[in-house]
């Protein structure tokens, strides 16, 4: 048997797996097998269109913290391949990487399709083979690996990486378990909340720029932006949510209490006592015309309309049960969730692989030697912006190494 890699799954893991494996080891043979008729394609629709590479967190400490699942493990394996390292990677070949204000980093043209030529540029390079509408259906492992497919064909080789991405059901994996590895069993995660006819949906396109939600009768808490969307809530303070919570909120079956402050400068308590000297110097202003807690317009009106205020009043004429309950919906927003969206095509599943049956160091298999996992088909996944990328660019990479270490 000639000396074979196969990688299953076209994706940012595959492809870094591939082309890394490809450089490293030139007498390897290198083939992806993708079971669409696309490749590279959440790397695509990454970050609107802009691919959201990586996150500019560089302690060590601070970035094992943003996956909910996987920290343990990946504080060994961001030993050999960190954010450092992917940014490296990209500028030695000719992409560079500009930072956001909040921390997402992006190639300095904007566009997604930078990442996918360089990918696709390295491939050519080092003559790995891609084949298209290829799904793997069974894997037999003796000497070296057999693969069956849904088209009838069959494949050999001596290394195998399965980098396949997540699935949305445990039955999925059953050509995987069969192998002898048991899964975490998969449950979706980033996804936005859903508040059916609620009225703020009207609203949707707004967003404030920070806000803290808690999710009820949990230990769930965060805070940062917040869109309203028609069918509900989203932004990163709700997909942060989703990602800590993605078992909890699964067990609810997706039906649950969040509050929302929307000025979590203020609690309750603290608001009242400032609400004084707020609402004293503002006194003769009309409160729809100022509104003292940088909220937009349109959030301001509707937080007035739900307390029953009349907008048109002055700050000096606002009767005390009515400032009561302004108060309260400012620090403590109550929502009843009902039902969840993916976020836009960015799929992530929380599950997959139990991390116990892999090595950190290597990627391999612990149960069946040659065999290297990359990406989100292992039980690990980050909170949004660029954290799941860094997953996909960590595992490929030192599954790649560590591929030549066997030969």
């Amino acid at each position: 048997m000639s000396k074979k890699l196969i990688v299953i799954g076209g994706g940012a893991a595959g492809f870094f797996c591939a082309v890394n494996a490809a450089r490293m080891h030139p007498n390897l043979e290198v083939l992806i097998l993708e079971k669409s008729n696309k490749l590279l394609s959440k790397v695509k629709v990454s970050g609107g269109g802009r691919c959201n590479t990586t996150h500019a967190c560089f302690e060590m400490g601070d970035l094992v913290k943003k996956y909910p699942r996987g920290q343990q493990f990946l504080k060994k394996s961001f030993h050999w391949f960190n954010t450092k390292d992917t940014i490296e990677w990209f500028e030695e070949r000719g992409v560079k990487l500009k930072t956001e204000q909040d921390g997402r980093m992006f190639p300095d043209s904007n566009d997604s399709q930078t990442i996918i030529n360089c990918l696709l540029q390295e491939a050519d390079k080092y003559s790995v083979k891609l084949q298209l509408q290829t799904e793997v259906t069974s894997i037999k492992s003796s000497e070296g690996f057999e693969l069956q497919t849904a088209n009838g064909k069959t494949f050999q080789c001596q290394w195998l990486c399965v980098a396949t991405g997540g699935y949305p059901k445990a039955a999925m994996f059953d050509w995987l378990t069969a192998l002898g590895h048991q899964i975490e069993s998969p449950v979706p995660s980033l996804f936005t909340f859903n508040l059916p006819k609620h009225p703020i949906t009207a609203l949707m396109g707004v967003s404030v720029e920070r806000a803290q939600v808690k999710i009820n009768g949990t230990k769930l808490v965060e805070e940062g932006p917040l869109l309203i969307t028609h069918w509900g809530l989203s932004g990163p303070v709700v997909l942060k949510l989703s990602a800590w919570g993605a078992r909890q909120l699964a067990d609810a079956a997706y039906q649950y209490q969040i509050t929302v402050n929307w000025v979590p400068d203020y609690h309750e308590n603290s608001l009242r006592e400032a609400w004084h000297g707020i609402r004293t110097s503002l006194s003769v202003q009309k409160i729809i015309n100022r509104n003292p807690f940088g909220l937009p317009s349109r959030i301001w009106i509707f937080l007035l309309e739900t307390a029953g205020i009349n907008p048109e009043n002055r700050w000096a004429d606002l009767a005390s049960k009515d400032q009561n309950k302004l108060i309260q919906l400012l620090t403590g927003h109550s929502f009843q969730v009902n039902g969840k969206t993916t976020f836009k095509e960015e799929f992530v599943t929380c599950g997959g692989i139990k991390l116990s049956e892999i090595d950190a160091n290597t990627m391999m298999s612990k149960k069946i030697p040659n065999l290297f996992f990359a990406g989100e088909v292992m039980d690990i996944d980050g909170v949004t912006g660029g954290f799941n990328f860094q997953n996909a660019w960590t595992s490929g990479w030192i599954a790649a190494k560590s591929i030549g270490d066997h030969i």
